[in-house]
């Protein structure tokens, strides 16, 4: 875990080692364990080093290998880099260092670009031929870990997070209208490679982008998971699946247990979760650092699950530490966490996730979570109905996922962006019907399984892991996320994963390890009382930012709609009962957090 950037010239000039400085330096908290900047010919590299393996100075970055005439800088962990590592000096290979990051670079050199293919982790990284000057940019199969860009004619930069790049500068701030479009209409998830901002992109999952010597430029797409049927398992019985999804669960936290310094687990008190910690338990993890967060209740809204957490780990006697989070604290947190995003993310699971990393961070450098299991596993309420027969066709899958999962239509869209700031066809559902016609998913869950999986996930709950977590110096791993995992449940048959309202294949198999009171409790949440409706100062923050002078200047919002929605604060919510005052506020409070002003357009 890391923050990693650079700066790639396209015309012969030398690279501005000051941005690329820059650009690290606004990833300070991403990296707390050390610096460092690497400039040749046309590349420069800086990194923000957070110590997981090899704490030694000898992993540091960006790292230069003068024999093979390799530089890297890079965000992740490699889980098999032993494995790897051996296979390595199995072909003449030497090493000076334990770290992962020194096997990426010799995995480099000798399998060329399809190296990612044999990497069990997740990773962003840029590796330089010093020699030609060629750059491979690369991105894990599932994105858990992020990497932006930013281009003109000159140069192209990146970094592992989006306000990196702006802290570089000549960053074209104005508002993307096709990513305004996504973030009103697909539940504030703007898809890859577009971000709310015109001048900067992600580079999606799964994608390698080489930028070669003579300035041109080749993306590829190097996995894909498929959720069809395979025949070879045609004739599985429930218990086969249920037996097939815990072993390779098994495996996957085993994986993340990779470190050179303690491993820690999130423990909501969730099947997710719990299962988590009950594997760890299972495989002789003793003295295992455990922690849930609570917050004060509101009315009748609960404000913590601990009765739920407290009995796995009771069950499996871990060093377990409950979070209580005082109503005064909610207010700053709010304003870390958004500070923390590297895209706005409207969940009020954000600033949990923030408050809980600053605590956990205490006590370990890496933590695995429950992140994943709804999109891999089908545990939304929205899968079920897309496997009724309205939905199997194409159109009616499309139509069946948008009354679900759309905030609103375009003429709602239309409504509330202030004229010219917002496409005005539908490129959210275009880009729906685009991904589901795909083949490779023929049946209306598997569609919304993939898209939800490849996109949705990515960019929300996975998102909100790397920036909540890294904001405190905190390493996330997310077992459910592990790719040969996700490929089974790709192809394991809807009905097994919709059944027993949801993750039903999940919960059988999870029988086995954890309490069954825990798996048959009703679907939890991160409570937050407190953001559940905006009032007091909740509610005043949002009015000023909203009526703030660099608001008004961008003119993002019609001002009748802002006024009407305020008027009304908790009264228009959407189809998955998010708050739709609150969804136009938080892009504006982001905006504002990270310095970008003027117009929208």
């Amino acid at each position: 875990m890391c923050g990693a950037t650079g700066e790639v010239r396209l015309d012969g000039r030398t690279p501005d080692v000051a941005a690329v400085t820059a650009m690290a330096e606004a990833m300070s908290r991403r990296g707390p364990d050390g610096a460092g900047v690497w400039s040749q010919g046309r590349v420069a590299l800086g990194h923000r080093r957070l110590k997981i393996i090899d704490l030694s100075e000898a992993g540091a970055q960006p790292m230069v290998d003068s024999d093979l005439g390799l530089a890297i800088a890079w965000n992740g962990c490699i889980y098999n880099y032993k494995d790897l590592r051996r296979a390595l000096t199995g072909h003449g290979y030497r090493f000076f260092s334990t770290s992962d990051t020194e096997v990426l670079l010799k995995a480099y050199h000798h399998w060329g670009d399809r190296f990612v293919e044999r990497m069990y982790g997740m990773f962003a990284f840029a590796i330089v031929e010093r020699d030609s000057g060629r750059v491979l940019l690369g991105r894990d199969r599932l994105g858990i870990k992020p990497l932006y860009i930013t281009e003109d004619a000159n140069r192209v930069r990146f970094a592992s997070s989006l306000p990196a790049l702006v802290a570089g500068g000549d960053v074209d701030t104005r508002i993307d209208p096709v990513a305004l479009h996504h973030y009103l209409t697909f539940h504030s998830v703007v898809p890859p490679p577009r971000t709310i901002l015109r001048g900067v992109a992600k580079i999606p999952p799964a994608t390698l982008v080489a930028i070669e010597p003579d300035g041109r430029r080749t993306t590829s797409t190097y996995w894909a998971p498929d959720f069809s049927r395979h025949d070879d398992r045609k004739d599985w019985t429930e218990k086969d699946w249920e037996e097939a999804v815990l072993a390779s669960l098994r495996v996957a936290v085993d994986r993340r247990m990779v470190a050179d310094v303690p491993v820690g687990a999130l423990l909501s008190g969730g099947v997710d979760s719990s299962l988590i910690v009950g594997l760890l338990a299972e495989a002789g993890q003793t003295g295992l650092k455990t922690f849930s967060i609570g917050f004060e209740s509101v009315g009748d809204v609960e404000g913590d699950e601990f009765k739920w957490s407290d009995i796995v780990a009771d069950r499996f006697g871990t060093d377990h530490h409950q979070i209580r989070i005082d109503t005064d604290r909610m207010l700053p947190a709010l304003d870390g966490a958004i500070g923390a995003m590297s895209e706005p993310m409207v969940s009020h699971d954000c600033v949990a996730f923030y408050l809980l990393s600053q605590e956990v961070a205490k006590h370990v450098k890496v933590v695995q979570s429950g992140q994943g299991a709804d999109e891999v596993f089908a545990g939304y309420h929205w899968y079920p109905p897309m496997g009724e027969p309205d939905a199997a066709s194409l159109d009616g899958s499309v139509a069946a996922y948008r009354a679900a999962f759309f905030d609103r239509d375009t003429a709602g869209v239309q409504a509330l962006a202030a004229a010219g700031y917002v496409a005005t066809d539908d490129p959210s559902g275009r880009f729906v019907t685009e991904h589901f016609a795909r083949p490779g998913a023929q049946s209306g869950v598997d569609r919304a399984l993939r898209l939800d999986t490849t996109v949705m996930l990515v960019d929300d709950p996975v998102k909100r892991v790397d920036n909540m977590t890294m904001a405190w110096g905190l390493e996330g791993r997310v077992p459910f996320l592990d790719h040969e995992l996700v490929e089974l449940a790709a192809t394991c048959p809807p009905n097994l994963k919709t059944a027993h309202g949801g993750k039903g294949v999940l919960k059988e198999a999870a029988r086995r390890v954890i309490p069954s009171e825990v798996i048959d409790r009703p679907k939890g949440y991160f409570p937050v009382p407190a953001l559940t409706h905006l009032e007091g100062p909740y509610l005043d923050m949002v009015r000023d930012a909203l009526y703030a002078p660099v608001a008004k200047e961008r003119g993002l919002f019609a001002p009748d709609a802002v006024d009407g929605l305020l008027a009304d604060p908790n009264g228009r919510l959407t189809p998955l009962r998010g708050n739709e005052l609150w969804q136009i506020a938080l892009l504006e409070l982001w905006l504002q957090k990270h310095g970008i002003s003027g117009p929208a357009a």
